[in-house]
């Protein structure tokens, strides 16, 4: 018989990363503790925050919105996402988010199979120990996303 580990991620902790719009993520499982199979992230997105748009070339992406309101566009299609929404974008299909309410929206994004999470290690900015408020996107982070797409199959 197989023993499967339990995976508890107490709140607040996980390591995390600021986006480029002031989005901070934080990691919930990597493939490295899902066997491959997903990758899953909390998403704090504030007021206008939220990605470029693009598209992952090996994962199916899903968002589960759980405070806030969103936009999101997926193969040139706009939901308005309120709590409790759930969005699917396809590998190969164009999708970007947005945060369109007054306050910060939370969300889960879920990525299968696993693999995006070393994007996010080797792209954003680790975020300090109690550090609240993101730094402003750098001209760096934003060359980074670039130059790391093609190693993890984004295209912008």
């Amino acid at each position: 018989m197989t023993t499967i580990p339990v995976i508890h991620v107490p709140q607040g902790s996980g390591k995390s990363f600021w986006g480029p719009g002031g989005d901070r993520y934080r990691f919930l499982i990597t493939g490295e503790t899902s066997g491959g199979s997903c990758f899953i992230v909390e998403c704090l997105v504030p007021p206008g925050g939220g990605p470029p748009m693009h598209t992952h070339l090996r994962e199916d992406e899903c968002f589960y919105l759980l405070e806030g309101e969103l936009e999101i566009e997926v193969g040139g299609k706009r939901v308005d996402v309120r709590a409790g929404d759930f969005v699917h974008a396809p590998r190969g299909v164009p999708h970007t988010y947005r945060n369109t309410g007054s306050g910060h929206a939370k969300m889960i994004a879920t990525f299968t199979p696993a693999g995006m999470e070393g994007w996010f290690e080797k792209t954003l900015d680790p975020v300090g120990k109690g550090e609240e408020v993101p730094p402003p996107p750098s001209p760096g982070m934003v060359q980074r996303m670039l130059d790391a797409g093609p190693e993890f199959g984004v295209e912008w």
